[in-house]
């Protein structure tokens, strides 16, 4: 995977709306790879663009991936908490209540991870 491939990740979070995620599988099928999750992780690690909002991707769980990094994670997490997603005590988010789901894309079409 090369640049191409990170600018159409970023021009697919682009689009996710404030007060939403999606997860690295979302955004991969979204792509139509649905098999290269990882792949949107590593782009948007590669991200210098302070206009991508990077941090409205997190895991099929419904958590940030921190890889180690605590500090962008914790960033992640008061970013999203002021756009109004609400973390349980694990760190969860329920992804049925903000997961954002396309127009013309059926639920079916998103994966989970």
């Amino acid at each position: 995977m090369g640049r191409g491939f990170n600018l159409r990740v970023y021009e697919v979070v682009r689009q996710i709306p404030s007060g939403n995620v999606a997860t690295y599988g979302d955004v991969a099928t979204m792509l139509g790879s649905p098999r290269v999750a990882r792949q949107v992780g590593y782009a948007l690690a590669a991200l210098a663009d302070p206009t991508v909002p990077w941090h409205r991707v997190i895991n099929a769980q419904g958590r940030i991936s921190h890889r180690g990094d605590l500090i962008r994670a914790e960033s992640q997490r008061r970013r999203l908490e002021a756009e109004g997603i609400v973390f349980d005590a694990l760190g969860r988010t329920e992804l049925s209540n903000s997961r954002w789901r396309p127009e013309g894309l059926p639920a079916g079409d998103v994966t989970g991870g």
